[in-house]
């Protein structure tokens, strides 16, 4: 295996961090924070959206999607855990590091957009992040076996295997070149 490039070296603290931030963010929704699929909690997802609605310009669409605010959390929150597992893992990165760009992309023009000036928000950044990441790739930095293998052949083809598939290529093509049906 050659040494990673420095450029790819040097997104990896990018990499673990926005991978171990979204991680932690869909756990959170999922798992430690009751209320956020408790539309009557102020904390609610339901409550942000409400809130979202007000000032985003996607606030028509925000509203027409608050009766389905659970569904939207949920697969919200399994989209930040399965973009913040390909981050760390490397496992489908780049479509993983394409998902979480959209996500924070998604989340600037809601949950950031009134934040003024608009650098102030993390958002936006996130998304410019990720997109970076996207277009680098992983770079094969920190990428566990199991991963770099997946939907790999576990072993090679055995030499013998490999010359009797050649020998019955070259027969074939024999009998083709002297008109004679292949055995």
């Amino acid at each position: 295996m050659t040494k990673p490039s420095v450029p790819a070296t040097a997104l990896l603290p990018i990499r673990l961090f926005f991978g171990a931030t979204f991680l932690y963010a869909g756990l959170d929704k999922l798992v430690l924070d009751p209320s956020f699929f408790d539309a009557s909690a102020p904390t609610s997802l339901h409550a942000q959206l409400v809130s979202f609605a007000r000032f985003s310009p996607l606030g028509p669409l925000i509203e027409a999607t608050l009766p389905f605010a659970t569904v939207i959390g949920l697969l919200f929150a399994v989209a930040e855990v399965a973009v913040g597992i390909g981050a760390l893992t490397g496992l489908a990165f780049r479509i993983a590091a394409a998902a979480g760009a959209g996500l924070s992309f998604l989340l600037y023009l809601t949950a950031s957009w009134a934040t003024k000036p608009y650098y102030l928000g993390p958002d936006l950044p996130y998304a410019v992040g990720w997109v970076a990441l996207a277009l680098a790739g992983h770079g094969d930095v920190w990428i566990p076996s199991w991963v770099r293998n997946f939907g790999m052949p576990s072993e090679e083809p055995s030499p013998e295997l490999t010359r009797r598939a050649a020998g019955r290529a070259r027969r074939a093509a024999r009998r083709r070149a002297r008109g004679l049906a292949p055995e």
